[in-house]
């Protein structure tokens, strides 16, 4: 059969005028046209490629001219569909990563049974049979082989030993003697062909490195040799065989994706990718697709520097196909969509011209002709009508790629700042004052101080050099968006802190040098809230969050990061240590997220103190099973145990910094119930309370417990319910009117609140309740409330604790009556509830409940600046009044001369003869 015959196929006869290499095959190899007709239909797999090999008779004798026939085959079957339109960009790569893995399998199970029948198996010291284990790397790893690609290889085996056969040698020289056969079956030129060029430059140290390494040497040249560039290259390392793979991934893995994020990636990535620009300069190749600008190699830097950045942190980031990549990024933010619509669009396109190129002649070529007859058939195989055509579309993708790959890549601080003198000559004040009193700062000696201390440190001294090269660049930086915010001394004096403590983490330095929107944030941040520039200084891990603008705008979605977050702690069981940093990084994670959205005023007191509590719970929820897996002795699979949460938790309004009031209860009848449940209890505070490596989760206060201190860490539900109802003080039951579920068995949780109810709907004698309550109140007035001129928020006469203790005896006093009250609704909810009831007059409840979101706003305003709670008289203005009105009407007190009035204005219902 002949290219003129009439009854070759059509697509074949199209495919050959567009291919040269194809022609030739047709010419040259008899059989290949009926293969080719029986074939084109339909994609081939791996299961055919195998068949193929077999009607071969595949032996060591005919296995390179075997596996050269297959190569033939399945390449002119791709030739033939993509041209004419049949097979997209993904079936051709991998059809080309499955023939590659088809051949490499094949040839080394044929050498090795060969090897084996010569030395014997290649053994452990302790008689294990090793294997060989090779990696595939680049476009093999990410199953994205090319059409004329070479691979790269990179051959392991686990450990040292010797042969078992007559003939020893050791393990080395077996694998060695293994692999060189294959790359020989691969690669060798014969009047066949070749299956596949070999690469094994990216082996450990290259071409003067051995052929083969085992997992010790290859794990100690990770740590020891390994460069930043061979991170970026075993991204894609896949092992394409062996049963030992999980224990080479684990080796491999820390040394490719860091811990913490890595923004120091983007200085070496753009160094890598200077180097192959300025050999592209030198051999005059502006016209490669792959490596020239907008190139294919832009494009896969863009999806690899962010998985070197983030991939330690993101497993759904360790993956290796470059679109599949850019689709994560799109995912998370960290690329916008339309870019990586673009991106996508020039990939696709890019690859499926590189394809074309080489199909004219089957040479691993990326350059485009400069023969206009080639040009001409390489346009119309991509469906132009003329290269010129092709030329346009191909500019507009590659000046797409480089726009998005200079985002990502330019160096912001590669210039000079017009600053640059004040931190050079930050020792002669002179000259730098008057820069910084132009600039707007109040203190401008003070802020020279800072600059000149921080720049005379022998911690900035002793910096490497590439580190102090990136504070050089930021300091200038820093103190021009400073300038810029309300408070540019606080500011700077904040930010200069912040660096302190990142000097030596070059990564979070590169961040804030190539983002210049973080840095601005960072300093709008510092300006806003000296509480939130501590939060950031002690986790600059935080610095990251700064970069997704979506973290200033979504609403969290607590059910997904506790599904999320809790897969991802069971996945990485039964680390403690590890699962211990996890939970604190993604708290502390959540709460800076909330703190950004509620500096820039998008979340009001209330509802920031329903997300804190709502992350809280989820904290508490997913630490139970973690904890309860450590605990040795255990008699149950489940623990019948529960979290309750009291004060700020229980009325879910916690801040930034509340600590957690916390009981613990639990109902199990088995004898062993309370030493194991003791031991449960005290893990979950020390896991809760623990400063590790990543800090803290929470502060715990255990003291609302049955018998505070004196008790037990943990309470039967039965003696909870006892305590509650024969011995407990009133105050005690005050606290449970806040008291609420937080974690664990539902079951256990619903009981308690029935105990909750009953407790706080017994009948009391109110008078006597109202002089429990307001000897209470005084002692902790004469205790904490202010001295001075100022107004104490919470402590203060006609303050926050004076609204909570007018509910809390409100409900103690008529919950009997109206269970609606017990309802752990919120003060707010329950003055208007009250009021509602009669219990208390609705304008004054409503009044009061103004006052009291007044007072917590004013409370969290101080917080956020780290300051005091107390505030100019003034601020409040008569919001007090309200609350000393309704404090006269239900306890008779009045709060200004501290004289008790006759009688109670509350409206009793006829109470009397109550009593408890």
């Amino acid at each position: 059969m002949t290219l003129d015959d009439a009854s070759l196929p059509a697509p074949i006869r199209r495919a050959a005028e567009l291919s040269r290499f194809l022609s030739r095959m047709l010419q040259s190899r008899t059989w290949l046209a009926g293969a080719l007709t029986q074939s084109i239909d339909a994609a081939i797999d791996a299961e055919a490629m195998q068949a193929f090999l077999a009607e071969r008779g595949l032996d060591a004798d005919r296995l390179g001219s075997a596996l050269r026939e297959l190569r033939t085959w399945v390449l002119c079957h791709l030739v033939i569909r993509d041209l004419n339109d049949r097979a997209d960009l993904t079936e051709v790569t991998e059809t080309m990563t499955t023939l590659a893995e088809v051949a490499i399998r094949n040839a080394h199970d044929m050498l090795r049974a060969s090897l084996v029948s010569r030395y014997g198996e290649p053994l452990s010291a302790a008689g294990w049979v090793q294997e060989l284990l090779i990696i595939g790397m680049g476009k093999l790893g990410g199953r994205e082989l090319n059409v004329s690609s070479d691979i790269d290889l990179i051959f392991v085996y686990p450990e040292d030993g010797d042969t078992g056969g007559q003939k020893v040698i050791s393990n080395f020289e077996f694998f060695e003697r293994l692999g060189k056969k294959i790359i020989k079956v691969l690669s060798e030129v014969t009047e066949h062909g070749q299956v596949f060029r070999v690469d094994m430059r990216l082996r450990p140290n290259g071409d003067s490195g051995p052929l083969v390494c085992s997992f010790d040497m290859l794990e100690n040249y990770f740590i020891t040799q390994g460069r930043e560039w061979e991170r970026y290259a075993w991204i894609k390392a896949r092992v394409l065989g062996g049963e030992r793979y999980r224990e080479l991934e684990s080796i491999a893995r820390p040394f490719v994706f860091r811990k913490y994020l890595d923004f120091g990636a983007i200085n070496a990535m753009r160094d890598l990718h200077s180097q192959i620009r300025r050999e592209v300069a030198r051999r005059e190749r502006a016209n490669n697709v792959k490596l020239g600008p907008g190139g294919i190699r832009e494009i896969e830097f863009i999806a690899q520097v962010f998985q070197l950045i983030r991939g330690g942190r993101d497993k759904e980031l360790q993956i290796r196909p470059t679109l599949k990549v850019l689709g994560e990024l799109a995912e998370r933010g960290i690329l916008t969509r339309s870019a990586v619509t673009e991106l996508t669009e020039a990939y696709v396109f890019l690859r499926r011209l590189e394809h074309r190129l080489q199909y004219l002649d089957d040479a691993q070529t990326h350059d485009l002709p400069a023969d206009q007859a080639d040009r001409t058939t390489i346009a119309r195989a991509a469906g132009f009508d003329d290269f010129d055509a092709l030329n346009q579309v191909l500019a507009s993708h590659r000046k797409a790629v480089s726009h998005h790959f200079d985002d990502v890549f330019s160096d912001p601080s590669d210039k000079d700042h017009d600053l640059d003198l004040v931190w050079t000559s930050a020792e002669h004040a002179d000259r730098i004052e008057p820069i910084l009193t132009q600039l707007g700062y109040r203190t401008p000696k003070a802020a020279a101080r800072w600059l000149a201390a921080m720049h005379e440190s022998p911690r900035y001294q002793q910096l490497p050099a590439h580190i102090s090269s990136r504070l050089d660049a930021l300091v200038p930086r820093i103190v021009e968006v400073a300038a810029d915010t309300p408070l540019p001394d606080d500011t700077l004096s904040r930010c200069l802190n912040l660096l302190e403590t990142i000097t030596r983490r070059g990564a979070y330095l590169a961040l804030l040098q190539q983002y210049p929107q973080a840095l601005k944030r960072v300093a709008d941040l510092m300006s806003a809230s000296s509480w939130a520039a501590d939060y950031l200084t002690r986790h600059p891990i935080l610095l990251d969050e700064l970069l997704d603008d979506r973290n200033l705008e979504a609403e969290p979605d607590w059910s997904s990061l506790q599904s999320e977050l809790g897969q991802a702690l069971d996945a990485i069981e039964p680390d403690m240590e590890q699962q211990m940093d996890m939970m604190r990084e993604q708290h502390h994670a959540q709460v800076f997220r909330l703190l950004t959205q509620d500096i820039s005023g998008k979340l009001t007191v209330e509802r920031l103190a329903d997300h804190l509590s709502a992350l809280a719970d989820l904290i508490l929820e997913l630490t139970l099973p973690l904890v309860w897996r450590k605990i040795r002795k255990q008699h149950r699979d489940t623990p019948c145990f529960a979290v309750i949460a009291y004060g700020k938790l229980g009325g879910k309004e916690l801040g930034y910094a509340s600590d957690l009031d916390i009981v613990f209860l639990f109902d199990d009848d088995s004898p062993d119930a309370i030493e194991v449940y003791s031991r449960y209890a005290q893990r979950i505070n020390t896991w809760l309370s623990t400063r590790t490596a990543a800090g803290i989760l929470f502060e715990t206060d255990l003291r609302l417990r049955p018998n505070g201190n004196a008790g037990l860490l943990v309470t039967s539900l039965e003696a909870f319910r006892k305590y509650q109802l024969e011995s407990a003080w009133v105050w005690e039951h005050q606290a449970l009117s806040r008291a609420r579920f937080a974690a664990g068995d539902k079951s256990l949780g619903e009981a308690f609140e029935r105990i909750r109810c009953e407790v706080l709907r017994q009948p009391r004698d109110l008078n006597t309740l109202r002089e429990e309550v307001l000897t209470m109140r005084r002692k902790m007035r004469d205790a904490h409330a202010g001295k001075g001129p100022l107004f104490e928020l919470k402590h203060d006469a006609g303050g926050l604790i004076d609204v909570e203790f007018l509910i809390q005896y409100l409900v103690l006093g008529h919950a009997h009556r109206h269970v609606e009250l017990t309802a752990n609704l919120g003060n707010i909810a329950l003055l208007r509830i009250a009021g509602e009831l009669g219990l208390i007059p609705v304008d004054l409840a409503s009044a009061c409940a103004d006052s009291y979101r007044l007072f917590r706003r004013l409370q969290h305003r101080q917080r956020l600046k780290d300051q005091p709670s107390r505030v100019e008289p003034t601020e409040i203005g008569a919001a007090r009044d309200p609350v000393v009105e309704l404090w006269s009407q239900v306890f008779g007190e009045d709060q200004r001369t501290d004289r008790m009035r006759s009688g109670s204005g509350v409206r009793e219902e006829g109470t009397k003869k109550g009593g408890k």
